[in-house]
């Protein structure tokens, strides 16, 4: 398997029907602007863009699943050769640091830093909704392709 080698399905659709649901969401706790787009947020949407021509090959193989709380997993090291091991485990590893990074700043932008958890979900929720058919997705502790 070649990183990159499988171009990703619109992914920046999926992340602006992704924002939508949060705001839907939220809505009906939060007060202001929930479509709120900052200099951080746009740099973290662009950034985790990027990096999902390396990751949908990984998600297609099922050696990276979306997990249940929101952030993804190597979950078939196996279904990695060898020599490309690293790098799998170096873009699961920034792609959930930016996961983590957007809850946060989405919560902060909103002027709630208590919301992050409740981002989190949402969006766990969301990426697991949105998960492509063969997919590997997390429901409680057990992994399952949709």
């Amino acid at each position: 398997m070649k990183f990159g080698s499988m171009q990703p399905r619109s992914l920046s659709g999926c992340v602006a029907a992704l924002f939508v649901g949060l705001v839907l969401a939220l809505s009906a706790h939060a007060q202001g602007n929930l479509e709120i787009d900052t200099p951080a947020i746009s740099a973290l949407r662009k950034t985790m863009q990027q990096r999902h021509a390396q990751l949908a090959p990984l998600y297609a193989s099922g050696a990276v699943g979306i997990a249940a709380d929101g952030t993804v997993s190597l979950r078939d090291a196996a279904a990695v050769p060898l020599a490309q091991r690293a790098q799998a485990n170096a873009a699961v590893a920034a792609e959930n640091a930016d996961r983590a990074a957007l809850y946060r700043e989405i919560a902060r932008a909103n002027g709630h830093p208590e919301w992050e958890a409740e981002v989190r979900r949402t969006f766990a929720q969301r990426w697991l909704e949105r998960a492509q058919p063969g997919w590997w997705v997390q429901q409680g502790t057990s992994w399952s392709r949709k």
